[in-house]
C-alpha cells in the first residue's frame, strides 16, 4: 500500500480547515507538510555558517520516466522561495532538498513538483533507507575490490603454476610477488577490514568470535607471504599464498553480501507495512467542518472521514456508512472484509468501498499495525534457544580450531618447511563455525517469515520447539473459538405485513449514535443502514437504550422490552441482557425497537447470539487428527460451554472456571508431564497464557493478553494455528539437517587440511559454500 495523494494543490490564501462533505476538494493536505510535528518526520535540521536555520527534506517522487525528469524538477524547486539546492534521482525517484526554514516551505515545493507534471510525497523511512543502501553500496565496493584484485594477482600467479624447470627466470617470478604483494594490500586493509574489526572486538570483550579464525588466517597469510616476497631465503621460505588470500576474502564477501540482501528484504518488510499508514486524515470538529491535520497529531476519540482509496489513520469503529477493507497488511487475506456501521477497522488497512465517518480508538504506536511492526522487529531480533547453543559450543570448538592449527604447522614445519605456513591457514579457514551457528537462526527466522505472512506473529521464536510436542491443547470459548462480536440470529416482526428490512435500517441508524456491544452488532448485521442524521434529539439512557425523535416528530426507542413498550424497569435493561450475552449467563441477547407509546407492542425484536468462528470446527478436527488432545477451557455457565463442546467436537470440556481455576487446570496437566498449548484473548487469560509451554493470542484480544503469548493470530483464523503447528515441525528438520550438514563438512575438511590436501583458496570456497548452503535450505521455508 502506498500512500493516496492530494488530489489538488492549494492557493496561497486557503485555510487548513473547510467545510465537510465529499465534494470538498482536498487541497489543503499538503499545508500539513509545513506543520513541524509532521515536518520531523522526514526532514533534517540544522545551523548555516552564517547562523541561518536550514533544513533538508527527502522527497518521494512519482512521475518520473527518465534521468531529463530529474533536471526538470530540480530546474521546478529552483525557482521556490528559500530552496538553496535540490538533488534528483532518477533511479531512485527520490528528491532530497535543502532549504532555509525562515523563508521556505514543502508545501511550496510539492506544489512546483506537481506544477512540473509530476507528483511529491513525504519520504518517512529515508534514515533506515540510507543506513541500508550505505550498506549495501560498502559490501559491494569491498567485493569489487576482493574480487578484481584477485583476478590480477591470479593472473600474476599463473607463471608460476604452469612453467616447468627454468621457464620462468628467477627475478621475474620476483617481480610478479612484488605484484601481487602490492594488489593484496587493498584486499587485507580495505576488503577484510570488517573481519579485523570483527576479531578485534572479539578480543576486546575477552571472548572467542567467528572473525578471530578468520583474521587469524589472513593475517598469518598475508605476513607469511610477505616475507616470503621480500626475503625468499628467509624463514618463510619462497612461496606465496597472495592469490589464496585474495580469492579467500572475495568468497567469504561474496557469502556476506548475500546474507546482507537477505537482512535488508527484511527490513524493507516492515517499512513497506508502515508505509501503509496515510500522512494525514481528515479530522471532524464540533461544528461539523473537517480540518486536514498530520497523523501524528491524531487523539483517541477523535472521528475522522476516510475517503474511499486511503488507508484508515488508526483503529477505531466506524460510527457512519458502510465500506469494504483491504487488511491483507495485517491478516494476510486478500479478499476485501465488509465493514458496516459499528464494525471494527484497524490502522493502515485499505477503504475500498465508500467514505466512512470513523472514531478512533488507538492511534500511534498503539495500533495494531504498529504492535505488528514492533512484534516482527523484536522476533527478527532474537536469538533461539537452538542458536544460544549453537553459540556455547562455538567458542570451545574455536579454541580447538587454534590449537588445531597451531599443532598441523608445528609438524608441517618438521615434514614440509615450505608447507606449514598453508596448512595452517586451511585448517584455520575450513573450520570457521558459520555454518553451524546460521543452522538454527536461519531456518526460525524463514519459518516467523512464512507465517507473518499469514497472519501469525512470533513473539518468540523458541516457541516452535515445543510447539511441535503439544500433547493438549487448551482453548478459550468467548473471542477465541467464537467471534468477538455478537451475530444477529433472527428479527421477529409484531406485524407480519411490516417491511422487516426497513425496520432494521431505521434500528441500525439509531444504534449507530451508541457503542454498546449489541448497537455494534446491530449496526455490522445491517449494510444497507440508513444514516444516522434521520434521527434528531438522540438520547441515551443507562441500562436501558436509546430514545430518539423522526423527521415526523414521533418519538422511537431501542433497548430491552420494557424500555421500547413504555416500561420504566431496568431490571431487563438492554445492557444487562447485552453484558449476559457477552458472558454467558444467558442463552441469548435480544433489542427491541418500537415507537415508544406506553403500553404498545413492540414493532421488532432483533434476538442476538455467538457466533462461531468460520474454522474453528476444522482446526480443531485437525489438531485431534494430528494426536493432540482438545479441551474446551472456559468461564461461561457450564450448559453454554457443553453446547459449544459439542458443536466443536473437542476431547473435553471444563465451564465456569475462574482465572486462577484455569491456571490450576494448566498447571495439573503440566504436573502430569504434558506440553500443555492455550489459545485465549481475554484479560483472564493473561496468566493462563504466561504459564503454558505455548500460548496464543487472537490478535484483537486485550493487550495484556497478546504481551503474554508466545505468538498472536492477527489473521483471527484458528486454522493458522494448525498451519503453525505443521511449519515448526518442517523448521526443525531444516535445524537438524543444517546442523548435520555443518557437522559433516568440518569433520571431512579437517582432515583434509591437517593432511595438507586442501589449500587455503579451497578452504575460502568451502567454508562460503556451506554456510550459503545452510541458508539456501532454511529459505525453502519462507514459502510456508
Amino acid at each position: 500500500m502506498t500512500h493516496s495523494a492530494p488530489a489538488a494543490a492549494l492557493t496561497p490564501d486557503q485555510a487548513p480547515v473547510r467545510e465537510g462533505g465529499a465534494s470538498a476538494a482536498r487541497a489543503d493536505d499538503l499545508a500539513v507538510l509545513d506543520d513541524p510535528v509532521e515536518q520531523r518526520r522526514f526532514t533534517r535540521y540544522s545551523t548555516g555558517t552564517d547562523g541561518q536555520a536550514l533544513a533538508e527534506s527527502s522527497l518521494r517522487i512519482t512521475g518520473m520516466h527518465c534521468a531529463a525528469c530529474a533536471g526538470l524538477i530540480e530546474q521546478a524547486l529552483a525557482g521556490v522561495g528559500g530552496v538553496l539546492e535540490s538533488s534528483v534521482s532518477a533511479a531512485g525517484e527520490r528528491a532530497r532538498i535543502r532549504w532555509r526554514t525562515a523563508d521556505g516551505s514543502v508545501a511550496a515545493m510539492v506544489r512546483a513538483i506537481r506544477a512540473a507534471g509530476y507528483d511529491a510525497a513525504p519520504d518517512v523511512a529515508l534514515a533506515a533507507r540510507e543506513q541500508r543502501v550505505q550498506e549495501h553500496r560498502q559490501a559491494l565496493w569491498r567485493l569489487f575490490v576482493a574480487g578484481f584484485c584477485a583476478m590480477q594477482v591470479m593472473m600474476m600467479a599463473t607463471p608460476s603454476y604452469v612453467a616447468h624447470g627454468d621457464e620462468l627466470a628467477p627475478d621475474l617470478r620476483q617481480l610478479l610477488n612484488w605484484g601481487s604483494w602490492l594488489l593484496s594490500l587493498p584486499v587485507l586493509l580495505f576488503s577484510a577490514g570488517a573481519y579485523f574489526q570483527g576479531a578485534w572486538r572479539s578480543l576486546r570483550a575477552r571472548r572467542i568470535g567467528m572473525d578471530v579464525p578468520v583474521a587469524l588466517g589472513l593475517a598469518v597469510t598475508f605476513v607469511a607471504s610477505t616475507g616470503a616476497t621480500f626475503d625468499p631465503q628467509g624463514i618463510f621460505g619462497h612461496e606465496v599464498y597472495f592469490d589464496s588470500l585474495t580469492m579467500f576474502v572475495s568468497f567469504l564477501l561474496a557469502g556476506r553480501l548475500l546474507e546482507t540482501r537477505a537482512r535488508h528484504r527484511v527490513a524493507q518488510v516492515l517499512e513497506s507495512a508502515l508505509q501503509g499508514m496515510p500522512d494525514t486524515a481528515e479530522r471532524l470538529l464540533p461544528d461539523g467542518r473537517t480540518e486536514t491535520v498530520s497523523v501524528q497529531r491524531l487523539a483517541v476519540g477523535d472521528e475522522v472521514r476516510v475517503p474511499v482509496g486511503q488507508a484508515f489513520p488508526g483503529d477505531g469503529e466506524v460510527v457512519e456508512g458502510a465500506t469494504r477493507a483491504d487488511e491483507s497488511l495485517l491478516t494476510g487475506e486478500s479478499a476485501p472484509v465488509a465493514k458496516p456501521c459499528g464494525a471494527a477497522v484497524v490502522a493502515g488497512s485499505l477503504n475500498l468501498g465508500a467514505p466512512v465517518r470513523v472514531r478512533l480508538a488507538g492511534v500511534g504506536e498503539d495500533t495494531r499495525l504498529a504492535g505488528i511492526v514492533a512484534l516482527m522487529r523484536d522476533a527478527m531480533s532474537q536469538r533461539p534457544a537452538l542458536a544460544r547453543a549453537a553459540d556455547r559450543w562455538a567458542a570451545p570448538f574455536l579454541w580447538l580450531v587454534l590449537l588445531l592449527a597451531a599443532g598441523a604447522a608445528a609438524v608441517w614445519s618438521v615434514i614440509d618447511p615450505s608447507r606449514a605456513v598453508w596448512v595452517a591457514v586451511a585448517v584455520l579457514i575450513v573450520t570457521c563455525p558459520c555454518a553451524l551457528s546460521l543452522a538454527a537462526p536461519a531456518a526460525m527466522l524463514s519459518a516467523a517469515s512464512a507465517l507473518a505472512r499469514r497472519g501469525l506473529l512470533l513473539q518468540r521464536l523458541d516457541a516452535l520447539e515445543p510447539l511441535t510436542q503439544v500433547q493438549r491443547l487448551y482453548m478459550d470459548k468467548t473471542g477465541t473459538v467464537t467471534e468477538s462480536e455478537l451475530q444477529l440470529q433472527s428479527v421477529a416482526l409484531a406485524d407480519p405485513a411490516q417491511d422487516a428490512a426497513a425496520l432494521q435500517a431505521r434500528a441500525a441508524a439509531l444504534a449507530g449514535h451508541s457503542s454498546h456491544p449489541l448497537s455494534r452488532a446491530l449496526c455490522a448485521a445491517t449494510p444497507q443502514a440508513l444514516p444516522g442524521s434521520v434521527w434528531q434529539a438522540v438520547a441515551e439512557i443507562p441500562g436501558q437504550g436509546l430514545q430518539a425523535l423522526d423527521a415526523q416528530g414521533q418519538a422511537w426507542r431501542l433497548g430491552s422490552r420494557r424500555f421500547v413498550a413504555g416500561g420504566a424497569g431496568a431490571a431487563d435493561a438492554v445492557a444487562g441482557a447485552a453484558g449476559a450475552g457477552a458472558t454467558g449467563e444467558a442463552d441469548a441477547a435480544e433489542v427491541c425497537f418500537g415507537p415508544a407509546v406506553p403500553g404498545a407492542a413492540v414493532a421488532v425484536v432483533f434476538r442476538f447470539d455467538e457466533a462461531l468462528r468460520a474454522d474453528a470446527a476444522q482446526a480443531v478436527a485437525a489438531l485431534r487428527a494430528d494426536g493432540v488432545e482438545v479441551v474446551l477451557l472456559s468461564g461461561d455457565q457450564p450448559a453454554r460451554a457443553e453446547r459449544m463442546a459439542q458443536r466443536l467436537a473437542v476431547d473435553a470440556v471444563i465451564g465456569g472456571a475462574t482465572p486462577e481455576g484455569k491456571l490450576a487446570e494448566v498447571a495439573r496437566a503440566q504436573a502430569q508431564g504434558l506440553t500443555v498449548a492455550m489459545i485465549g484473548d481475554g484479560i483472564n487469560d493473561a496468566p493462563v497464557l504466561a504459564r503454558a509451554d505455548v500460548s496464543f493470542a487472537m490478535g484483537q484480544g486485550a493487550l495484556v493478553a497478546r504481551a503474554q503469548a508466545d505468538a498472536v493470530v492477527a489473521s483471527g483464523r484458528l486454522g493458522d494455528v494448525v498451519l503453525a503447528r505443521r511449519l515448526a515441525r518442517r523448521t526443525l528438520r531444516v535445524v537438524r539437517q543444517n546442523i548435520v550438514w555443518a557437522l559433516a563438512y568440518n569433520l571431512t575438511c579437517i582432515p583434509l587440511a591437517l593432511a595438507g590436501w586442501l589449500p587455503p583458496w579451497a578452504a575460502g570456497l568451502g567454508m562460503a559454500l556451506s554456510s550459503l548452503l545452510v541458508i539456501a535450505n532454511a529459505l525453502r521455508l519462507v514459502r510456508g
